[in-house]
């Protein structure tokens, strides 16, 4: 399995970002999640998302802010992220486990495959 992330960057606070994670060798259903890990904290699981069914869910923290939507067809998980403050910036990863239920798990320990990460920064 390979994930590759995309889209981090820099915006100010308010704005909007939208991730991007390509999968490859993955298998037929599988459940992938994205994380973020700032400099001295536990990596927190934000959102995730199950294949092929596409059920969701998420973290404490975005509140409504980010959404998690998949492109079967092309193995893509993308989070999209609003009303971006401060204490989004992170590392952003995206990660996954073969699935064997129909929900997805946020906690990092369940996933087996990680990506590279992409940075997002918010700031003035």
């Amino acid at each position: 399995v390979q994930l590759v992330e995309s889209g981090g960057g820099s915006v100010q606070p308010g704005g909007s970002l939208r991730l991007s994670c390509t999968a490859s060798g993955v298998p037929d259903a599988y459940a992938l999640g994205w994380f973020r890990q700032a400099p001295g904290t536990a990596r927190e699981g934000v959102a995730c998302i199950t294949a092929p069914n596409e059920r969701s869910s998420y973290g404490d923290d975005p509140q409504g802010r980010f959404t998690i939507s998949s492109d079967n067809a092309d193995s893509t998980v993308y989070l999209q992220m609003t009303a971006l403050q401060p204490e989004d910036t992170a590392e952003y990863f995206c990660a996954v486990y073969p699935l064997g239920n129909n929900w997805c798990s946020l906690l990092a320990r369940a996933y087996d495959y990680w990506g590279q990460g992409t940075q997002v920064t918010v700031s003035s």
